[in-house]
C-alpha cells in the first residue's frame, strides 16, 4: 500500500508549499499548477494511471481535486474501479469506509451547490451595479483597437513598435494584423 499524494494550485504565482507539508507521508506527490476548472489536468491523470490495488491518494482539500460533484464521482468511481481509497485530509474523509463514501458524495453535493449559489449572487450583483450604473464591464480588449493598428501596419510601422505606440502587447498586435489578412 502507498500513500500517493495531488496538490494543485489555480495559478503559477500560488505557492504549493502549504499542500507539500501536509502531504510529507506521502511517498509520491503529483503536483500541478492549473485551474481546477479545466478538464485537462496532466498530473491528476497520471497520479490515476499510476495507483494501483489498495493504494490510498491524499489531498488536502476537495476544491484542490475537482471542482463539481459530476468531476468528483467520476474520480471517486475510477479510483473505486481501481480499489484505491481517497483521504481528504481537511474533512476527516476515507472512502476506504462505506460512511466515509456517503460522506464524499454529500459533501461534493454541497460544495457544488455552494458555488452555483455564490456565482447566482455574483450575477445579481452585477446586475444591480449596472441598473445603478456603477457596474462597467472589463475594459476594451486590444481587439478594439484594432483599425488603429492596421492603419499604423498600413503606415509600414514594424509590429514592435505598433506594439509600443499603442500599448498593445505584441502577441496581439500579430494577433490583429492576422486576423485582418484572413478576413
Amino acid at each position: 500500500m502507498a500513500l500517493v499524494g495531488y496538490a494543485r494550485v489555480s495559478t503559477v504565482g500560488q505557492s504549493l508549499d502549504t499542500q507539500l507539508q501536509a502531504l510529507a507521508e506521502c511517498s509520491t506527490i503529483f503536483q500541478e499548477k492549473v485551474s481546477g476548472a479545466r478538464d485537462d489536468r496532466p498530473q491528476l491523470a497520471l497520479l490515476l494511471n499510476f495507483v494501483r490495488e489498495g493504494d490510498v491518494v491524499l489531498v488536502t482539500k476537495l476544491d484542490r481535486l475537482a471542482r463539481n460533484t459530476r468531476h468528483l464521482l467520476e474520480i471517486s468511481e475510477y479510483l473505486q474501479s481501481k480499489q484505491v481509497a481517497l483521504r481528504i485530509l481537511n474533512l476527516g474523509i476515507n472512502t476506504s469506509t462505506p460512511t466515509g463514501k456517503l460522506m464524499l458524495t454529500m459533501i461534493g453535493a454541497i460544495a457544488t451547490f455552494e458555488r452555483e449559489l455564490m456565482l447566482e449572487r455574483q450575477a445579481e450583483g452585477i446586475e444591480l451595479a449596472k441598473q445603478r450604473g456603477v457596474y462597467k464591464g472589463r475594459k476594451p480588449t486590444a481587439m478594439a483597437r484594432g483599425e488603429e493598428v492596421l492603419a499604423l501596419a498600413d503606415r509600414g510601422l514594424a509590429k514592435a513598435e505598433i506594439a509600443r505606440q499603442t500599448g498593445i502587447s505584441l502577441s496581439s498586435v500579430q494577433r490583429i494584423l492576422k486576423t485582418a489578412a484572413t478576413s
